[in-house]
């Protein structure tokens, strides 16, 4: 009980004290704020990111990899780029047609090619939607959700038919109000009934996952030609066989492709554990420098907070001697200086995240960079907040112990 006591008379001690200056104790913070706000601020970028490669993971699929002529991941290099972009030649039709018939570790493979396209509904039009022609398993494929109607059969495909699914904000653009299934939409001045609208996704770094319109395969190489660049998108048998299943069809397209054994591949596959790895290694390297920087400012701070201690101790030292003449124990006068440094520091830290998460507001509404800030970034930037508050104020609050009451009541208040 008499600990209990102690620990809240300290709280009480230490609140009243930041009261009383809150210039010296602001300016003392200063470090804590700023570690406090570095360690934020990244942490709501990590976090927004890992959204965003969650849902492209998720679009993916765990056993779910594509082909496409060129793609880099990882680390950007104009060159290699460039080289890729000379040597890599598009992948045809027929070319998907030889895996289809080949493949034997993948459950489903489909194509996908892409388009931008004026759309428009009476005098309502839009310019530069993007328009994918697709397979009918590239619902399942990509997991695409269906709000409502359906998806594209092999019938719908077979046939050529000038069908489309449609994102949500081609639904809002051209049908509010209004169920768009069975309505007709104009793509590139040709008719198309709607057979059915996706589940909203939301957009990411300001770009829409919604403005698209989907027709079949067939009907897209029929509008566009067969010469169109288009890309390969599987599912492995099972996430166990994802690797063999990738494995195969490079072996199968090197072999379409007349690829010697000492030649590069001339196209790209990319899984679901490329983005995360490429990721994980790119968030490796922020989270290893905000480490840097949040320990340096922590450092500062902490000793900051350990020099404004001592400076207390000094300026309390005649009401130490007064406490302790009264029945006050080593115990309790140290509570209260560590409570008090790390009442101090906690404060920062709390400033920190109001700082940090008013600028992750700003950066979200004014950027298309995607900042959320984890509510487990609060609990640990005010938790290691008040432990450098606690640590660096050690040696003050064992000073203020230790001082001996009769000289600590001969010193001059």
């Amino acid at each position: 009980m008499r600990s209990t006591a102690s620990i809240r008379e300290a709280l009480s001690v230490a609140a009243g004290s930041l009261r009383g200056s809150k210039l010296r104790s602001f300016l003392t913070l200063l470090g804590i704020i700023l570690a406090t706000t570095t360690l934020i601020a990244v942490m709501a970028i990590i976090h927004g990111m890992d959204v965003y490669i969650a849902q492209q993971v998720s679009d993916m699929g765990g056993d779910g990899f594509r082909v496409l002529r060129l793609a880099m991941i990882g680390e950007f290099d104009a060159k290699k780029y460039l080289e890729m972009q000379r040597r890599n030649p598009k992948l045809r039709k027929e070319e998907f047609d030889f895996l289809h018939s080949h493949m034997t570790l993948s459950r489903e493979i489909g194509i996908e090619g892409r388009q931008r396209a004026n759309v428009y509904r009476g005098k309502v039009k839009a310019d530069g939607v993007l328009v994918r022609g697709v397979t009918p398993n590239m619902g399942a494929i990509s997991n695409t959700q269906v709000e409502s109607g359906r998806f594209f059969s092999d019938g719908d495909n077979q046939r050529r038919q000038p069908v489309t699914f449609i994102g949500a904000e081609m639904k809002d653009k051209f049908f509010e109000g209004v169920n768009p299934v069975g309505k007709t939409l104009y793509i590139r001045g040709a008719p198309f009934e709607v057979i059915g609208v996706a589940r909203a996704k939301g957009s990411v770094f300001g770009q829409s996952q919604d403005n698209y319109v989907m027709i079949p395969a067939g009907s897209y190489f029929k509008m566009f030609g067969s010469q169109t660049d288009i890309g390969f998108f599987g599912l492995a048998l099972d996430r166990e066989h994802l690797y063999q299943a990738q494995d195969e069809m490079r072996m199968l397209l090197r072999s379409y492709r007349h690829l010697g054994p000492k030649v590069e591949d001339t196209f790209s596959i990319v899984g679901s554990e490329s983005l995360t790895q490429a990721w994980d290694q790119l968030t490796g390297a922020i989270a290893g420098t905000a480490v840097a920087v949040v320990s340096v400012f922590m450092l500062v701070g902490g000793v900051v907070i350990m020099n404004i201690m001592l400076a207390v101790v000094t300026e309390r030292t005649h009401e130490i001697g007064i406490r302790k003449s009264v029945g006050a124990r080593k115990r309790d006068i140290l509570n209260q200086f560590l409570v008090e440094s790390s009442m101090l520091a906690a404060s920062g830290g709390l400033i920190g995240v109001g700082i940090a998460w008013g600028l992750a507001v700003l950066v979200r509404t004014a950027t298309p960079v995607p900042m959320a800030v984890p509510p487990t970034a609060v609990f640990i930037a005010v938790f290691l907040s008040a432990s450098v508050g606690l640590f660096f104020g050690i040696y003050p609050a064992r000073r203020a112990a230790m001082l001996d009451p009769i000289e600590a009541l001969r010193v001059e208040k």
